[in-house]
């Protein structure tokens, strides 16, 4: 089975395409090992679809499904016009709707779906939480530093809320800095293109930024956020790392 691996601003993916759609929740697990697989945050499976360019199954690191994922789906648009399997402007079905995406090079925006806050503001542990749906639920809080990011902090919330945990930093500049807590990772990672989102979006909506942003995650790369229609789109590079054959056997066992 030939995959490729790919890294968009610090989340790394495997992907590969197939005929068909089924449970791969354990080949994810055994791919993404980052021992004794490939590693990575998340596999994708691109698919065939009757009403857009294709579909995707997407799972984190654990098995788990995802509706959507930012920066996958920034990585998997890359994957499909460089495959010959979507044009440079495509949509593709999620498990969160149809998303828009246009790839210059390897410079990648994709639309994500309409955001929707969840709950009105709440305080607990010591914070005030906004939660809101940019594809997966995430909450967000605003704070001074991201120095006082806490990962059981985050992790604790994860499990109360059952949803993503980013802390933002808003800098005189604009720029918005995030640190994210991924459910399915279960750990801090690089960077969430969801959680991006729902900072930028939490920010704009309660009117500390506007409505075109600079986010700069953990792993320092810059990604340009802009509300459009009431949508977000998100935009920045994506690197294709390598391509590899995968043993026949775990195919077999687990694909």
């Amino acid at each position: 089975m030939l995959v490729s691996k790919y890294s968009a601003s610090g989340n790394d993916f495997v992907i590969f395409s197939a005929d068909e759609k089924k449970d791969r929740a354990k080949l994810a697990k055994v791919i993404c090992d980052r021992h004794d697989g490939v590693g990575a945050d998340g596999l994708i499976v691109v698919l065939p679809s009757g009403e857009c360019d294709f579909e995707w199954q997407f799972y984190n690191s654990d098995g788990s499904i995802a509706s959507m994922c930012g920066n996958g789906a920034r990585a998997c648009a890359h994957y499909a016009f460089a495959n010959g399997i979507a044009p440079k402007n495509m949509r593709f079905l999620t498990g969160a709707g149809i998303i828009n995406a246009e790839v210059n090079g390897d410079i990648v925006e994709v639309e994500l779906t309409k955001p929707k806050s969840l709950s009105e503001p709440f305080k607990e542990l010591g914070f005030t939480w906004y939660l809101c749906d940019t594809g997966v639920p995430h909450l967000v809080t605003i704070v001074d530093s991201l120095e006082i990011f806490d990962l059981e902090t985050a992790r604790k919330m994860r499990y109360n809320c059952d949803a993503n945990v980013n802390f933002v930093t808003i800098k005189n500049s604009g720029k918005l800095f995030v640190r994210t807590y991924e459910r399915g990772v279960e750990d801090e990672t690089l960077a969430c293109g969801t959680g991006m989102a729902a900072a930028f979006f939490t920010v704009f909506d309660i009117g500390r930024a506007d409505a075109a942003v600079t986010v700069i995650p953990k792993s320092g790369e810059r990604l340009f956020l802009r509300i459009n229609d009431g949508k977000i789109l998100f935009k920045g590079r994506v690197k294709f790392t390598f391509t590899a054959n995968i043993n026949k056997e775990i195919d077999e066992v687990y694909g």
